[in-house]
C-alpha cells in the first residue's frame, strides 16, 4: 500500500464529471425502482394507497426529478470541492450541513484512513449524501400511506446500511491496510469466520466457548421445583434471613432464554431480587419441539403463567404474587390479569410489573412490517414440516432490526478484518436462540400486532372467557427504554390508557436489553419519573425528573410500598424444602435444550 505521507494524484475534470454522474445516476435507479416497486405493491399489501399510481407525482412530475437531479450534482461538486482544497468539508452544500460534518459523526468511518486519504473521503462522503438522498425521496412520496411509507423506508434503509463502503474490502481502507499487513491472513481468517456461520445458519456476534450455561452465566443458586411439558419453574435460594411474606414470579419471554435477567452476578436482576428479600420464581420456557406444535395462548396463560402462579400460592401459603412480564410475556401478563379480573380472582395477583411490554401495538414500531400476509406464508412454509419456528429466523429478523450495528459491524470486523469475537455475555444471549410453536406465533403476530385484539373488549378469548383490560385494577408499575427499537416507548406507554388500577410509568434509559438490565453498581443510564397525570409521553418527559444510574431501586421501593410483610427464610422458603421435591439444579434442562 502506498505511504500515507505520498499524495495521491488529484482527479482529472473529467474523472469528477464520472463520479458525480455516477451518483446521480445511482439514486435515478433507485428511485425507479421505488416507484416500480409501489405500482407492483398489491391491493391488499398498499394498505391504503392511492389505487391511481401514475397520479404520484414524486415520481410522475419530471420537474421533481430534475430538481433532485440538480441537487444531488451540486452537492456532490460540493463535496468534490472540499476534498481538493483540503476545506474539510466545510462547505455547505446547498445551504443544508455538509455531508462531510454527518459523515464524520458516523462511526463507521470513525477510523483516520477515512478522512487522511482524499479517495476514501470521497467516498465516504458521497455514500452519505446519496444515503441520505434515497431515505429523502421516500419521505417526499406522495399519494401514499404511512404504512407502505415506512414499509419502503425500511427497506431502502436497509439496502442503504448494506451497500455501505465499510462492508467491502476495496472501499474500505482499513481492511486494505489489513490485508497488506498481514499478506491475506486477515481474509483467510474472515473466510473461516463466515464459512462457520454459514455451517451454523447464524450470524456469530461473539466468542461461543467463551461462556457455559450454569458455569460462568445463569448462576444463581436455586432449584427446578416444578417441570411441565411447557416450562421449569425455577426457585431461588434466599440470602437474607427474612423474606417478604408476597413472592416474585418472573415470565421471561419465550422467545428468548430466560437468563437475560441472570447473566452473571454483577448484572443479575435475579440475584439482586433475591438480596433485597424476596422469594423469587422464574419460569424457564420450554424451547418449541413437535410436542408443542398445537400450543396456543391458551397454554401459555392457563397452563403457563397462572398454572405458575397458582403452584406458587400453594407452595408458599400465600394468596398472591407479585409478577413479572417481560417483552411478550407482559403482554400475556395482561391478558392473564384480564382473565383472573373476569373470572373474580383478580387477587391472585398482588402487583404486575411490566418490563418493556406492548398491549396495544396501533404504533409498535418497525416489527410491524413483518405481519403481513406474506410474512405468514413464509411462516407456514418454513414451519409445515415440523410446527416450530427456528430460533434462527427470529435473531435474523431482530438483527435486521438494528442491522447497521448487529449484521454489518460484524461483516466488516470479522469476516474482512478477521478480528476474534470477543467474549461479551449479553451477545452469547442473543445468540442463544429458542424455537417457537409456529401455531402460537401466527396467532401472536396476527392477533396482536396486525390486528390488536387485545385492546378490543372481548377481541381475545381465554379459556371461553372472553377478556377485557379496561377492567384490570390490579397496581401496575410499567417501564419503558427511551431508545427501545423493540418495544418503542410511545407504544409500551400506551397501557396506560387501558388499565385502570393504579399504575407507576417509568422510562429508563437506553434500549429493550441494556434499559432493563440496569445493576445499581454499573452506575449506568438514567430514568425519568412523573408523578402528574398526563395524557402523553410527550407530556410525561417535559414534566420527568431525571435521575442517575439504575431504576431498580425505584421499583423495589415501590415494592415494598404495597404493604409487604416479613417472615422468616425457612422451610418452602428454601428450594425443594416445601411440599415441592427438587428436581435438579437451577438453571434446569429446559435453558439447556437445542
Amino acid at each position: 500500500m502506498a505511504d500515507q505521507d505520498t499524495p495521491l494524484p488529484l482527479p482529472t475534470l473529467e474523472e469528477i464529471q464520472h463520479w458525480t454522474w455516477v451518483m446521480g445516476r445511482a439514486q435515478q435507479l433507485m428511485m425507479e425502482h421505488v416507484a416500480k416497486q409501489a405500482k407492483e405493491m398489491p391491493t391488499t399489501e398498499a394498505r391504503g394507497l392511492t389505487a391511481h399510481w401514475p397520479a404520484m407525482t414524486m415520481f410522475a412530475d419530471p420537474a421533481k426529478i430534475a430538481k433532485a437531479q440538480v441537487d444531488l450534482w451540486t452537492e456532490g461538486l460540493s463535496i468534490w470541492q472540499s476534498v481538493l482544497d483540503g476545506s474539510g468539508g466545510k462547505a455547505d452544500a446547498a445551504g443544508k450541513a455538509d455531508s462531510r460534518s454527518k459523515a464524520d459523526r458516523d462511526k463507521r468511518f470513525n477510523a483516520p484512513q477515512w478522512r487522511e486519504n482524499p479517495l476514501f473521503d470521497l467516498i465516504r462522503q458521497s455514500y452519505i449524501l446519496i444515503s441520505d438522498r434515497l431515505l429523502g425521496s421516500v419521505d417526499a412520496l406522495e399519494g401514499i400511506d404511512e404504512p407502505a411509507r415506512e414499509k419502503l423506508r425500511f427497506a431502502t434503509r436497509a439496502f442503504v446500511d448494506a451497500m455501505a463502503p465499510s462492508n467491502f474490502a476495496l472501499t474500505n481502507p482499513q481492511v486494505l491496510e489489513r490485508t497488506f499487513e498481514t499478506k491475506g491472513e486477515n481474509l483467510l481468517k474472515g473466510l473461516e469466520n463466515m464459512l462457520r456461520d454459514i455451517g451454523q445458519g447464524q450470524l456469530s456476534h461473539t466468542d461461543a466457548h467463551a461462556f457455559e450455561v450454569g458455569r460462568n452465566i445463569a448462576t444463581t443458586p436455586g432449584k427446578v421445583v416444578k417441570e411441565t411439558p411447557l416450562y421449569q419453574l425455577i426457585q431461588y435460594a434466599p440470602t437474607t434471613r427474612q423474606v417478604f411474606e408476597t413472592p416474585l414470579i418472573v415470565f421471561p419471554p419465550w422467545i428468548n432464554r430466560y437468563y437475560i435477567l441472570d447473566l452473571n452476578p454483577k448484572k443479575s436482576f435475579i440475584r439482586w431480587a433475591v438480596e433485597q428479600g424476596l422469594t423469587v420464581f422464574v419460569v424457564s420456557w420450554k424451547s418449541a419441539d413437535e410436542s408443542l406444535a398445537d400450543a396456543t395462548l391458551d397454554d401459555y396463560v392457563l397452563g403457563g403463567q397462572i398454572d405458575a402462579i397458582d403452584t406458587v400460592r400453594d407452595l408458599l401459603d400465600v394468596e398472591s404474587v407479585h409478577a413479572i412480564g417481560y417483552c411478550v410475556a407482559g403482554t400475556t401478563l395482561a391478558a392473564t390479569l384480564a382473565l383472573l379480573e373476569a373470572r373474580g380472582e383478580a387477587g391472585k395477583v398482588a402487583t404486575a410489573t411490566f418490563f418493556t411490554a406492548q398491549v396495544d401495538f396501533s404504533e409498535a414500531g418497525d416489527l410491524n412490517l413483518f405481519v403481513d400476509d406474506s410474512a405468514m406464508q413464509l411462516i407456514d412454509q418454513i414451519t409445515a414440516e415440523k410446527g416450530y419456528l427456528d430460533g434462527r429466523y427470529m435473531a435474523a429478523t431482530f438483527n435486521l432490526l438494528r442491522g447497521r450495528d448487529l449484521i454489518w459491524n460484524y461483516v466488516a470486523n470479522n469476516y474482512l478484518m478477521g478480528e476474534d469475537y470477543p467474549p461479551f455475555d449479553l451477545l452469547y444471549w442473543n445468540g442463544d436462540t429458542t424455537n417457537l410453536p409456529a401455531k402460537w406465533h401466527k396467532a401472536y403476530l396476527r392477533d396482536f400486532y396486525r390486528d390488536n385484539k387485545l385492546v378490543v373488549p372481548g377481541g381475545i378469548t381465554i379459556g371461553g372467557v372472553p377478556i377485557t383490560l379496561s377492567a384490570v385494577k390490579t397496581p401496575a408499575y410499567v417501564q419503558a427504554g427511551r431508545e427501545d427499537h423493540i418495544a418503542p416507548a410511545h407504544s409500551v406507554w400506551k397501557i396506560t390508557h387501558h388499565f385502570q388500577g393504579p399504575l407507576r410509568f417509568l422510562l429508563a434509559g437506553s434500549g429493550h436489553i441494556a434499559g432493563v438490565v440496569n445493576p445499581p453498581e454499573a452506575q449506568k443510564y438514567q430514568y425519568w419519573t412523573n408523578d402528574e397525570k398526563v395524557a402523553t409521553l410527550e407530556a410525561f418527559i417535559e414534566g420527568a425528573e431525571e435521575h442517575k444510574g439504575s431504576w431498580w431501586p425505584d421499583w423495589i421501593a415501590w415494592i415494598r410500598s404495597q404493604s409487604e410483610y416479613e417472615l422468616a427464610a425457612d422451610g418452602a422458603r428454601i428450594p425443594g424444602q416445601g411440599k415441592l421435591p427438587a428436581i435438579e439444579d437451577a438453571p434446569g434442562s429446559y435453558v439447556r435444550a437445542r
